[in-house]
């Protein structure tokens, strides 16, 4: 997948430095602050070594661009395609079968001798 939508991006707009945890946690679907706190014990676990690669992923990534989700449920749905693949095309399978169901039921219903809506019918002439 190398859509525009599965790809990590610095996001600027909730930044508090760099951006680069705010993408983290945009990409993933964690809250940020969650992933701030994260980066900020790692740091303090690593001795500091996780400085350097913080500046070079916020040199190194693409600002995120401004149109990229219509809405908040859209995002949703793309961080969830970036944390399970499969498991979202499941979803979206069983989404379209449960539409087919319900379309394959008024289908049934209208094309079957339905007495009542032939009674509607008749007196709506």
């Amino acid at each position: 997948m190398t859509s525009e939508r599965t790809t990590l991006y610095r996001d600027k707009k909730n930044a508090k430095l760099m951006g680069v945890c705010s993408g983290i946690a945009d990409y993933t679907g964690v809250n940020a602050l969650w992933v701030r706190l994260g980066a900020l014990m790692l740091t303090f676990i690593t001795g500091g070594t996780t400085i350097p690669f913080y500046f070079v992923a916020g040199l190194l990534l693409n600002k995120k661009p401004p149109h990229l989700y219509v809405d908040q449920e859209e995002q949703k749905y793309w961080q969830r395609v970036r944390q399970s693949p499969a498991r979202t095309a499941r979803e979206v399978r069983a989404r379209f079968r449960d539409i087919d169901r319900r379309l394959a039921d008024v289908e049934t219903y209208y094309v079957t001798s339905n007495p009542r809506l032939s009674a509607e019918i008749d007196r709506l002439r």
